[in-house]
């Protein structure tokens, strides 16, 4: 048997990919913190953060269910205060105000057949997430508003704080009470936890921004873990703030390690008066950063945990990941975000001078020492008594006597969203048809149209902390569709092949085809004398490879033809493909594919030959090797930072393809470009067109024939001009959003009691301002 396979020089010639900017609502890369320690400070500035949401690459392809949205808007809403657990599934920060609109009647299928439709939503909305409810829109609008918000605190915390209603005012309400309470704890209840370290950049495995970061293997920390003080110190090179010295103290205060640290880059400003640090110093230094981490490695027991003053600072000039910390800054917090310097702390809670040879600049033994003995201090004395000790020291606050008559137990307050959002003052409104939710009247508006509705939110002149919209016009006209994707997304999976010759069986047809990527489906089609094949595959860019490299291909001395099948739905296929190509969630993605093929230099082969740019490649399997995160990362790390690898297979066995997350899409551009040198290597590299939230599961959902229905209904025009009015109604929501608004779509689907339930859409995106 031989098939002689037509290709192009370059796949990248196949697909128009242009070279913009990646957009603004990916994830950000994280750059290194300046940190300098200026005397005349009296406080540490607060980071300016960018307004974003983003999902957790790990998230994307699951379901969000109601109680993970809920749990979103009230972090949302009232993470602020420090009691509300951040979302484990996505990372939100500077939000202002949230604004939530629910569609009835609208799935994710009607979502990608009108996707060209679309704009506003496809192109405003960079995260989106399948969303499962079975509710209808007022049952779930009920569940958001009468729902009790859960706080991090356990049933011992909530204890603690019916005893600190005893507690006067000002020690009740401070922030170090507010967060760590009265009692005292072990080290492990003051260390960051994952939430906190995600939220305030500190490095994290697996976070965009430090791919490159040394990872210390660690085991749980307990109260009897070990405590190791840490400080570092920079200098300014060509390529930002480089290590220069690294000091590590242990729990007994012996210093183990005093280390110079020779930076990788040119030097523009050694920071002498911050750092001490001089040229000659340097000078005759050859250890790398490289030397400090293994050093580290050796030192550090499996479950040490590090204590330092802006530790996050350290950690990023070492490049180094460990999970468990203690921040001195944050332990002794302040509102605002504003820090306490570390000489401060050290003179008035330690009674100690440190910093002060300013010519000489920091030691940074003298201050890992004293950040661990601050630490130390805290957690013997407890939070309560360091509070009451330095209240007036540190936070310029004074007790007051309280009359005894106003010392009165109050009832346990209401833990309802909508209760909670009352009592903190925050200004909420419902805009729908009439509704039963947990929301006096007051902050409700009735209206009979979707058309009223929008009307009527843009014209409010103050925008409410938290609003809801829930527009239905779709839910009494508009018919359900197919469910789970199948009508658009999985009509691009499919292409039809032949003629293929007599006795080319089914078996053949699937492994010539799966060069391309992972087959779900083969379908022999006899004709009258000649035999064609319907190929399905999982994913649609097996089904683009396969018009780009089999089309054309020789098979037993025939010419085969590769197309896509003709009928009213596949029309505008090419072109609703483009823009999911160019689509902000695939702006940075790039799938991969991994030839299991035989290549020969002489052209020569025994039996199923692809001829390729000379080279003749046997499609007989050759010794499987396993396709992993690390070796995909290190072959096309050349081309950019990696974010994220996605191994597409089922669990249990051996990946083929592969989805790769550049950082920025130029990563991504260079991969396509580099499509030849990629084959030689036994790679295809492609644009992404899949959506990230629907990869594999919900396309690989029941049987689908895509040729029993060829002489299907034509696009009911009345649903095509429904969801275009809906798209311009949103996207004037959405243009009447101030900046900093968490904008949440939530497409409900159609769901009855008759019907198979629907999978529906939730979009997110935050408000910015205009560049």
């Amino acid at each position: 048997m031989e098939i002689i396979l037509k290709m192009e020089s370059s796949l990248s010639a196949s697909f128009d990919v242009n070279k913009r900017k990646k957009n603004e609502d990916h994830y950000h890369h994280h750059h290194a913190a300046k940190r300098v320690k200026s005397e005349n400070a009296s406080v540490d500035e607060t980071e300016k953060v960018e307004p974003r949401i983003s999902v957790l690459p790990n998230y994307l392809p699951n379901p969000i269910k109601v109680e993970e949205l809920t749990e979103l808007l009230h972090y949302a809403a009232l993470g602020g205060t420090n009691t509300v657990k951040q979302p484990s599934w996505c990372s939100l920060q500077g939000q202002r105000y949230i604004n939530v609109v629910a569609v009835e009647g609208v799935s994710q299928s009607d979502f990608y057949r009108h996707y060209m439709i679309l704009k506003n939503l496809r192109t405003k909305y960079s995260n989106r997430l399948t969303f499962t409810a079975s509710t209808s829109s007022c049952s779930l609008l009920s569940t958001i508003f009468s729902s009790e918000v859960n706080t991090l605190e356990n049933s011992s915390v909530i204890q603690e704080q019916k005893d600190n209603s005893k507690l006067h005012k000002v020690l009740r309400t401070h922030p170090v009470i507010r967060k760590y309470g009265t009692g005292k704890s072990g080290p492990k209840a003051y260390m960051l936890t994952q939430e906190e370290l995600i939220k305030r950049h500190y490095p994290v495995k697996g976070m965009p921004g430090f791919e490159d970061f040394a990872c210390i293997d660690c085991d749980d920390a307990t109260d009897d873990s070990p405590l190791f003080g840490l400080d570092c110190e920079m200098c300014l090179t060509v390529k930002g703030y480089e290590l220069t010295r690294v000091s590590l103290v242990d729990s007994e205060g012996t210093c183990l390690m005093d280390q110079l640290v020779k930076p990788d880059n040119k030097i523009l400003n050694y920071l002498t008066q911050f750092s001490g640090i001089t040229a000659g110093m340097l000078r005759p230094i050859r250890t790398t950063l490289r030397d400090v981490q293994v050093t580290l490695r050796a030192l550090l027991p499996r479950d040490a945990i590090l204590v330092g003053h802006s530790i996050n600072n350290d950690l990023v000039a070492l490049k180094l990941i460990h999970p468990h910390v203690i921040d001195t800054s944050l332990l002794y917090r302040r509102e605002s975000g504003q820090k306490f310097k570390l000489k401060l702390l050290a003179e008035v809670a330690l009674g100690r001078s440190i910093q002060t040879q300013e010519e000489k600049g920091h030691n940074p033994v003298e201050d890992a020492l004293a950040a661990l003995d601050l630490a130390k201090y805290f957690i013997r004395k407890s939070p309560l008594k360091v509070v009451e000790d330095h209240l007036k020291e540190l936070w310029g606050l004074t007790v007051e006597e309280e009359s005894t008559q106003c010392q009165t137990t109050e009832p346990s307050p209401s833990r309802r969203f909508a209760d909670v959002l009352q009592r903190l003052g925050r200004s909420v409104c419902y805009v729908g048809k009439r509704c039963d939710i947990t929301l006096h009247p007051a902050n409700q508006q009735w209206h009979n149209s979707d058309k009223e509705i929008v009307a009527s939110f843009r014209r409010v002149s103050t925008h409410p902390f938290f609003s809801v919209l829930r527009l239905s016009s779709f839910s009494n006209v508009h018919p359900p569709l197919d469910h789970k994707l199948r009508w658009q997304l999985r009509d691009m999976c499919v292409v039809f092949a032949g003629p293929i010759p007599s006795g080319f069986s089914e078996k053949e047809v699937r492994r010539l085809f799966r060069c391309c990527g992972s087959v779900r489906t083969v379908k022999m089609l006899n004709t009258t004398h000649r035999m064609h094949a319907v190929v399905e595959f999982k994913l649609l860019e097996g089904a683009s490879l396969a018009l780009q490299m089999l089309n054309g291909a020789t098979v037993h001395g025939h010419t085969m033809k590769v197309h896509r099948p003709v009928n009213e739905s596949t029309l505008d296929f090419d072109v609703t493909l483009d823009a999911l190509m160019r689509d902000a969630a695939n702006a940075c993605r790039l799938y991969t594919l991994k030839l299991n093929l035989h290549t020969t230099s002489n052209g020569h082969s025994p039996n199923s030959k692809f001829v390729v740019n000379g080279r003749t490649a046997a499609s007989l399997p050759v010794k499987k090797s396993e396709l992993s995160e690390e070796t995909l990362t290190k072959m096309f790390s050349r081309f950019g930072v990696i974010e994220r690898v996605v191994m597409m297979g089922k669990p249990g066995r051996r990946a083929r393809q592969a989805y790769i997350q550049f950082e920025h899409s130029e990563g991504k551009l260079a991969a396509v470009e580099s499509s030849e040198e990629l084959w030689q290597e036994k790679f295809i590299a492609c644009p992404a067109l899949t959506p990230a939230h629907a990869t594999f599961e919900q396309l690989d959902e029941g049987p689908h024939d895509l040729t029993d229905r060829t002489h299907q209904r034509p696009q009911d025009m009345a649903v095509c001009h429904m969801m275009k009015k809906l798209d311009t109604r949103l996207g004037k929501i959405f243009a009447s959003l101030p900046e900093h608004t968490l904008s949440v779509v939530l497409l409900l689907a159609h769901n009855s009691a008759h019907e198979p339930p629907s999978l529906g859409l939730c979009l997110m995106e935050m408000k910015r301002q205009k560049s």
